[in-house]
């Protein structure tokens, strides 16, 4: 499975390609809009998810509540796209608003596509750059997602950290259970603390970043291989991660205590039970050993910066004149980390489901669904 999404920030819609995606799987955009009203929530998101109420277009492969095994095309319009239409319009003209960016913001993508493009106003970068672009991602998770479900996978998320506020404990696969709304945080306490820290940055004209912990459970050991760096699972969940706006570190399992302690806590003893099989008391691996899944729940953290845009922001100097100033101020949200979380989701779900598609094959959901169950029974009888 592969996607290519398409669209700007202010432009006219959003649009995901989705290719890979067996015949037969039912799907309906209510499954997708279910997933685009997650992402807009949260505590600390701008005004703009006030405009923006994303709903889905599906323009090919469904036909009749299931898929065809052809690309799906999904479209999401940018209700906002009104007020921006002569600034993002495609035509030549002379006049009207533009808009420009001549300030760059420090931590955005303003500065090096401006000059990776040569574009004098980055505008041009930041339209495509902006984190708007998630929800196609999020859309194109959401087909990823029913195709887990098929196979008795199941992806859930949380929020471990919102600045310097933390959840202590290790959060498990119950926690994240039912958790959703403006602060997924499996922690009363902390999301009480965590809210008020976020108002306190938006007081502050700043913002917070923080830590999401996306969980998949229901993993048949095999998917990925160790064979090829690219075909490493961890290394492939590491890159659809780190593609997240904000993201700037991953973590699988538990990756960064263990590189401080010795091997004999680092790794998860093996046992055999039956009609069980082969499986983990422990899983400090994330559920991936050798690139593989090991049959156990894979574990991604995500750690997030604080957005660039500052409402207070930082010094810059002008595209044009090189003068000195501050950066320039687009609306923005004060925290998006709860969002990141379902984001997080969609694109382990994308990924997830390549690396299921790529191990069982099958131009049909009940080929692949065939091909997987034989495989379980050969685990199980190994």
């Amino acid at each position: 499975m592969r996607y290519l999404t398409a669209g700007e920030s202010h432009g006219p819609a959003l649009t995901v390609i989705l290719e890979g995606c067996p015949a037969g799987l039912p799907i309906s955009p209510d499954d997708v809009n279910l997933q685009l009203a997650r992402r807009q929530k949260g505590f600390g998101r701008g005004a703009r998810q006030r405009i923006e109420r994303d709903q889905v277009e599906i323009l090919s492969g469904v036909r009749r509540g299931e898929t065809l095994g052809g690309p799906i095309t999904l479209l999401i319009r940018n209700r906002d796209h009104q007020a921006w239409s002569e600034t993002m319009g495609v035509e030549s003209r002379e006049g009207g608003p533009d808009r420009a960016i001549t300030f760059p913001r420090p931590g955005h993508a303003d500065l090096p596509g401006a000059l990776k493009y040569a574009r004098r106003d980055a505008r041009d970068i930041l339209e495509r750059a902006s984190a708007r672009e998630t929800a196609a991602r999020v859309a194109a998770g959401a087909v990823a997602r029913k195709l887990l479900e098929a196979a008795g996978i199941r992806l859930a998320s949380c929020v471990l950290a919102i600045g310097p506020v933390k959840v202590e404990r290790k959060a498990t696969w119950e926690d994240c259970q039912g958790l959703d709304g403006d602060m997924p945080i499996p922690d009363e306490e902390a999301r009480e603390r965590a809210m008020m820290a976020i108002q306190g940055a938006r007081d502050a004209g700043d913002t917070l970043g923080g830590v999401i912990l996306v969980i998949a459970s229901g993993i048949p050991p095999g998917l990925g291989s160790h064979v090829q760096w690219d075909r490493r699972l961890d290394a492939r969940l590491a890159a659809q991660f780190m593609s997240i706006p904000s993201a700037k570190a991953v973590e699988i399992g538990d990756g960064v205590a263990v590189s401080a302690g010795s091997g004999s806590a680092a790794h998860d003893a093996i046992l055999h039970t039956p009609g069980r099989g082969f499986h983990h008391p422990t899983n400090r691996a994330g559920g991936i050993e050798g690139g593989m899944t090991n049959g156990e729940e894979v574990r991604v953290s995500t750690y997030l910066k604080p957005i660039s845009t500052l409402m207070r922001p930082l010094q810059s100097a002008d595209l044009l004149t090189k003068a000195s100033g501050k950066a320039q101020i687009e609306r923005s949200d004060v925290c998006a980390v709860p969002a990141a979380a379902v984001i997080g989701e969609a694109v382990m779900a994308l990924c997830l489901a390549d690396a299921f598609q790529e191990k069982f094959g099958g131009d049909s959901l009940r080929e692949l669904l065939r091909n997987a169950e034989a495989y379980r029974q050969q685990v199980m009888e190994y």
